[in-house]
């Protein structure tokens, strides 16, 4: 019994340290979801301009592709040169989940077409004052693998 109280005591001082430990007020939060929100907005209206202020300059993004297995690229060139302007894209967006501690952060981004789902990590700094992009990993998945008939 008296081993079951101990493993609870440091149970419960854990959570509380990490609770306390990883506290943010909620001005970093809504900083965050604005650079994600540049992403997901540029995404949307394929416009680079927008897209591009949510992400460091020499940010990287990784996938895996069909034809070559593992990449890895310079996201803001990807983006740049597969962006061209026209229609706004028929998805809708949505951030899932957001982690802070102090200057680094990650996020769980879903973005979703009529016949598929990306997922998006994202990994973000606090570089000068200013939450950036600076890796993304992400996968995408059929529709009808999620929702099967």
């Amino acid at each position: 019994m008296r081993t079951i109280q101990k493993l609870l005591i440091l149970f419960l001082s854990a959570i509380t340290a990490f609770s306390a430990f990883g506290q943010t007020d909620g001005k970093e939060y809504a900083a965050i979801t604005t650079t994600l929100n540049y992403y997901l907005e540029g995404g949307t209206n394929n416009d680079f301009s927008t897209l591009k202020k949510a992400f460091h300059k020499d940010a990287v993004m990784e996938f895996i592709s069909e034809e070559e297995g593992y990449k890895s690229v310079n996201a803001l060139e990807f983006f740049e040169e597969r962006m061209k302007p026209g229609p706004k894209a028929n998805r809708k967006t949505y951030v899932t989940q957001i982690n802070i501690m102090n200057t680094a952060a990650n996020a769980r981004l879903e973005i979703v077409f009529p016949d598929f789902v990306i997922v998006d990590y994202m990994n973000l700094l606090k570089i000068d004052g200013e939450w950036q992009i600076v890796s993304k990993i992400f996968s995408s998945r059929s529709v009808k693998t999620l929702f099967p008939e």
